[in-house]
């Protein structure tokens, strides 16, 4: 058997695998494990998976993770996210639509302790609900932002998306971080305009909130300071140089546990849900990156890469319209298969026929992380979805799939306008590092 119809086989069954809810890593590690061993020999494929398993959590750059998810939960034990809405309400929840883009500029800010679209989901939406549905707005907006806000956990650095695309192609994390500030900041704006335009269009699900005095409103900012500061260091020291990501991540852990202590939100039971929930997401980042590096080599042996990039370059077609196709299929692909699982099942195809196409790689990692923003709000998996509704039980998931779809045409405007001009995403690390 060629060994290319081998790699095809593989791709069903690690498809198969993943349909029978075997978890996305162990589905890999076997698939490259039993492909490995057939193209090669078994025994070369038990060396390649405990060296590939060893190297991976020895790895010192994937430290990062860890620590920013350790950053993201001391946070919102120490009631940081609840500041940082708070703040933003205090200064536009007095307009119309104000609380939902209050909800979107928390969100942001959030994004940018957690890295994880879920963990912004959920917190900011146990904030902000209770209060967009106490005065009166409409299910589908409020849901919708929550729901539509929460992805910028992976877009807005530090991002678990970035690391895992930066670990997967050899690319820089420093890079990826600093890459996607602006194109985070960009679509953060095109979600506040897409709620004005929502007020506008439907003014009835978007009442205006309480004006605060000018008194209240200093407080609200006052209490914002911790957060701002974090994220300023962290981000900025990351951007001066003065820290390496993985510092950075450090010093911002130390700064969420300072906070925590001084606040007195710590106790036992604290503790323990903090560093449980750390555990269990980053043994799950780690077991998919596990799987990725046995599934990687089994991929690249199959030569399954080379035959694909030939055939699509040999197309009489512009790399564009190629572009377009590739973003198609995440985007009909997210819609059935988790965003962080879908990047290291088809990268190993993707990224060398990118390449080849002459794309910046940094550039194309801001552009798949958007991308698989959109499945993340996606039916029938939105995940977020899910999130929010276990936050908002009042609401059915027809509704909160009706109010993402306006988020999710502005995501699609996003990845649009970063096309059209990369230099979005690629001015400041070419201002950094290159």
């Amino acid at each position: 058997m060629a060994a290319e119809t081998i790699g095809i086989l593989g791709f069903a069954g690690l498809l198969s695998l993943i349909a029978l809810r075997v978890p996305v890593g162990i589905s890999m590690l076997i698939v490259g494990f039993v492909g490995y061993g057939v193209l090669n020999s078994f025994t070369v494929a038990s060396y390649s998976m405990t060296g590939q398993s060893f190297e991976i959590i020895s790895n010192y750059s994937l430290s990062v993770l860890p620590l920013f998810i350790l950053m993201g939960n001391l946070s919102t034990v120490g009631g940081l996210s609840r500041d940082l809405y708070d703040a933003a309400q205090a200064l536009i929840g007095h307009r119309r639509g104000g609380l939902a883009g209050a909800t979107v500029v928390g969100c942001a800010g959030f994004a940018a302790l957690s890295g994880s679209s879920i963990a912004s989901a959920v917190t900011m939406g146990r904030v902000a609900y209770p209060q967009m549905h106490r005065y009166g707005y409409g299910p589908r907006l409020s849901t919708g932002c929550i729901a539509a806000g929460g992805t910028l956990g992976i877009l807005i650095p530090p991002s678990t998306g970035f690391v895992l695309f930066a670990i997967l192609t050899e690319e820089s994390i420093g890079q990826l971080f600093i890459a996607g500030v602006l194109p985070g900041l960009l679509l953060t704006g095109l979600f506040l305009v897409t709620v004005q335009l929502i007020s506008a269009v439907r003014p009835d699900e978007s009442p205006r909130g309480d004006r605060m005095t000018g008194s209240e409103r200093r407080r609200a900012m006052l209490k914002a300071v911790p957060i701002t500061a974090m994220i300023g260091l962290t981000i900025g020291g990351i951007y001066s140089g003065l820290f390496t990501p993985v510092e950075a991540a450090g010093v911002g852990s130390f700064l969420a546990l300072v906070f925590a202590v001084l606040r007195r939100t710590l106790n036992w039971a604290s503790i323990k849900l903090v560093l449980s929930e750390t555990l269990q997401t980053t043994g799950l980042c780690f077991l998919i990156l596990i799987g990725a590096s046995v599934f990687s080599p089994f991929v690249s042996l199959s030569g399954l890469p080379g035959h694909v990039s030939e055939w699509v370059t040999g197309l009489e077609t512009g790399p564009y319209l190629i572009l377009a196709v590739i973003l198609i299929m995440y985007t009909v692909l997210g819609m059935v298969i988790e965003g962080l699982s879908l990047m290291v099942i088809t990268l190993p195809v993707v990224f060398p026929l990118i390449i080849q196409l002459g794309f910046d790689p940094i550039w194309f990692g801001v552009i798949m992380v958007l991308v698989l923003e959109m499945g993340l709000i996606s039916p029938p998996v939105g995940v977020n979805c899910f999130v929010v509704k276990t936050v908002a039980d009042d609401v059915d998931l027809e509704t909160i799939f009706a109010g993402v779809m306006p988020f999710w045409a502005a995501m699609a405007v996003c990845i649009s306008i970063l096309v059209m001009f990369p230099q979005i995403a690629l001015v400041l690390p070419e201002a950094m590092f290159r």
